[in-house]
């Protein structure tokens, strides 16, 4: 339940002299009010650099954060999980992004950014069980139930969410973040997993309501990428409205990264596939079709860039953030190699 950042291998959708990246047949959408500046920074940031660096060091704190202890069982399938090779790792590194934004130290970040990898994983976890999603691979490997057993994959989840919190708890620098804002940032983790957040979206995505596809987009895909966007500015210090901006934000990259994954499939595979997995699936392409999915993209990716305008004025530290809407659609590398 949160913004993807697969890259779906196969034969290019637009460049065909670039066949080991899956491109859409749309260009990258600039805002008609950025300026100038702002598009020549962007062109000079190097976001694979950027994700690279931050991979890493979120996968070594993640590493030291879950060592295995009696009973051993219920560790092992929690790391296999929260250190699978191939992990994204979007929503820690839009964390940090966000907090650098305002101008907050990475090291402030990194507890609760690892804690949002814990909710994160614990969520896939929950997802592919087979009342839920009923999906016996993740990423290429075997989904955790199917190698730790159903009962071990649930408890497996439920230990990954307290730890998250608790993580954030223990290891956020006191001189680096008052109280007072990790107490919102919490409450923010917790709103989104919950009954309105991530859960409801998952709920009517199992009900299969045909008329609710915004709100389970919203829900299941939007949720994680706002949070983590939110929680970074927070533990910045940001202020009131431009939280809301992160908000807003967060919530239509999570929402154009799922949706881009979408038409991408469709493209990619066979139509008796592709029918077989919008069974599935309720989202854009299945309901309205690859056309109306790719004017979607096109809305979402314009409205989040119209958020990240007021955020001008902290120069080329807004860039991390630019580039993330355009990877959504460009995917110039494969965010799972370079874990």
């Amino acid at each position: 339940m949160a913004f993807s950042t697969a890259v779906i291998s196969g034969p290019s959708l637009y460049l065909p002299k670039k066949p080991q990246n899956s491109h859409f047949p749309i260009r990258c959408l600039s805002s008609p009010s950025s300026s100038v500046s702002t598009q020549s920074k962007l062109t000079q940031f190097d976001l694979k650099t950027y994700w690279t660096t931050l991979n890493a060091e979120i996968n070594q704190k993640l590493e030291e954060a879950i060592k295995v202890q009696y009973p051993d069982q219920i560790f092992e399938a929690m790391r296999y999980s929260l250190l699978a090779k191939g992990a994204k790792r979007a929503p820690p590194v839009l964390c940090v992004a966000a907090c650098e934004l305002f101008g907050g130290n990475r090291l402030a970040a990194f507890p609760t950014a690892c804690a949002l990898e814990m909710v994160h994983a614990a969520s896939l976890i929950h997802d592919d069980l087979p009342c839920m999603d009923d999906d016996p691979v993740r990423r290429g490997e075997s989904s955790n139930h199917t190698i730790y057993g159903v009962d071990m994959a649930i408890l497996a989840g439920d230990a990954l969410f307290p730890l998250g919190f608790r993580h954030i708890v223990s290891h956020t620098p006191t001189e680096l973040v008052p109280e007072a804002r990790l107490l919102r940032v919490i409450a923010e983790i917790a709103r989104t997993v919950g009954s309105a957040g991530m859960a409801a979206g998952q709920f009517l995505d199992l009900k299969g309501a045909p008329d609710s596809v915004d709100f389970i987009q919203e829900k299941k895909y939007g949720e994680m990428s706002e949070c983590s966007a939110v929680c970074g500015g927070l533990l910045a210090g940001a202020e009131d409205d431009e939280i809301e901006r992160l908000r807003r934000y967060g919530r239509a990259v999570g929402v154009l990264y799922e949706v881009a994954n979408d038409v991408l499939q469709a493209k990619l595979l066979e139509k008796e596939e592709t029918e077989k997995n919008q069974k599935k699936h309720k989202g854009y392409v299945s309901l309205y079709g690859v056309d109306k999915a790719i004017e979607i993209v096109e809305e979402l990716q314009t409205k989040a860039k119209n958020e990240l305008e007021g955020f001008d004025k902290y120069d080329d530290r807004v860039a991390p953030l630019y580039s993330f809407i355009d990877y959504a659609v460009d995917r110039g590398f494969n965010v799972g190699d370079l874990s």
